[in-house]
């Protein structure tokens, strides 16, 4: 895949990105005014990374589908990785280096193919095969944007205290965009086509 075309997947998709990113700050604010408990930022990501999950499965699976002729097990491993690698990537790994970074304190990893393996690997494996047998990307991208925010925002709201300043939450909201803008673009669209054969690709 060319440069200039990840350039170009990557600028279309940041309004997306921006939108998203602003939700997730709107959230966290009424989470931290409304004094809502830690247990529901746990609760509602173990929610969203899930689904996350399902949903980049099935479109990282659709997309290598469309472009290629490959068989089932190469299949599987594409979306296998270009869903669970990357969700958890930009879920869980980036929210907590800007978790660590800020030095929050409540700060935590949670990689939910492994802490709740019985959860998001079927998840994955179900989203695999649908891409596999209806092989379209009807989703919506800025849906899953909006998924991947959400996921992201709860894993760092699990990691606040009470209070928040200002420049915390600016910087939260960098680190949201970053670990949902280039994620989301490469789990849909670079990943599966870096596996097809390039004259198809192009």
């Amino acid at each position: 895949m060319k440069p200039s075309i990840v350039a170009g997947e990557l600028r279309t998709h940041a309004p997306f990105t921006a939108f998203g990113t602003l939700t997730g700050i709107i959230i966290m604010a009424a989470m931290i005014q409304f004094h809502v408990s830690r247990d529901i930022s746990n609760a509602l990501f173990w929610f969203f990374h899930p689904l996350h999950v399902l949903l980049s499965a099935l479109v990282t699976t659709s997309m290598y589908r469309i472009h290629t002729d490959s068989n089932i097990w190469r299949t599987v491993i594409v979306g296998y990785v270009g869903s669970v690698g990357i969700a958890t990537l930009s879920d869980s790994l980036m929210p907590f280096v800007g978790e660590w970074l800020l030095d929050l304190p409540n700060r935590g990893l949670h990689l939910g193919f492994i802490e709740k393996w019985w959860l998001v690997n079927p998840l994955a494996f179900a989203g695999i095969g649908l891409g596999y047998l209806v092989s379209h990307t009807k989703i919506p991208h800025a849906g899953h944007v909006l998924i991947s925010t959400w996921a992201s925002i709860f894993h760092i709201t699990m990691a606040l205290g009470s209070t928040i300043d200002v420049v915390t939450t600016i910087l939260i909201a960098v680190f949201l965009f970053l670990a949902v803008w280039v994620p989301c673009c490469t789990s849909d669209i670079i990943f599966p086509l870096l596996w097809v054969k390039k004259e198809k690709a192009l």
